[in-house]
């Protein structure tokens, strides 16, 4: 299994997807420096004029609710019909659901749109996708992964799609498969982004990989494995930040064989 997700890994380098993101203010810059170093195309377009053009050449869509605002709204749902239409991928990254009224409510009338191969959020976010009254502390997760379990299922039946919880350790699921990755490391969580980062990578496995369930818990397992291999080299979150970047660029075969931790 673990040189199966190191062969989905070459093959995003070998293919280069563009992934379109619609994404949020804060991570735009960390999110398309990871998705070169990992070999793919970013594209950063939210204008409702462009989404559909963007979709026809895109390989994958990425939607995150990070910074929401009603202009954006609209263009993630024109950019989320128009990817089903042609039959592209889409991620859905819920951030601070939860948090606000209208956060819930945009996350709603997006699920509406269309159909999304995965979602990837933290365990508030997803509990609190399943119940309004879970809240969650801004984009920070406040509930453990065992307790995002059983929503995470309820979302995978309801929406016939993956879902991802993202923390300490990984959850993939997907119907009657689950994975857990045991990969990363407690500094991640002092930067910001490196979720919205896993998010905009699992868009380039799933517009490479056909199989959105194997091509999530791959790209879980890259950003994963990075982020603990940058940790033993770096003495903050600012460098960090950086060794993930080079790692995700110059990770070699051995170092994610010997490091990669997989259960199933």
């Amino acid at each position: 299994m673990e040189q199966n997700l190191w062969n989905n890994f070459q093959k995003v380098r070998a293919k280069s997807p563009l992934v379109h993101n619609i994404t949020n203010y804060v991570v735009m810059n960390s999110t398309a420096n990871a998705l070169l170093a990992i070999g793919a195309s970013p594209v950063m377009a939210h204008s409702a004029e462009e989404v559909e053009d963007m979709e026809k050449i895109a390989n994958a869509l990425v939607i995150n609710i990070g910074t929401l605002s009603p202009a954006w709204i609209a263009a993630m749902k024109l950019a989320v019909k128009k990817a089903n239409a042609l039959n592209k991928p889409i991620v859905l990254d819920p951030v601070g659901a939860g948090a606000t009224a209208f956060r819930n409510k945009t996350i709603t009338e997006l699920l509406e749109a269309g159909k999304f191969s995965v979602i990837r959020a933290n365990a508030s976010e997803i509990m609190s996708m399943v119940s309004a009254e879970n809240r969650t502390k801004g984009v920070d997760s406040t509930n453990t992964m065992e307790q995002a379990y059983d929503s995470a299922e309820y979302l995978c039946g309801k929406y016939n799609n993956v879902v991802c919880i993202s923390g300490k350790t990984d959850i993939v699921m997907s119907g009657k498969l689950k994975m857990k990755i045991h990969n990363g490391h407690e500094m991640m969580s002092r930067v910001t982004g490196l979720g919205c980062t896993a998010t905009a990578i699992i868009g380039a496995f799933i517009g490479t990989i056909e199989d959105a369930f194997t091509a999530t818990v791959s790209a879980m397992a890259v950003i994963g494995v990075a982020g603990e291999l940058a940790a033993k080299i770096s003495a903050g979150p600012g460098s960090l930040q950086m060794n993930i970047l080079d790692k995700l660029y110059n990770m070699s075969e051995q170092e994610f064989l010997q490091n990669v931790k997989i259960e199933s």
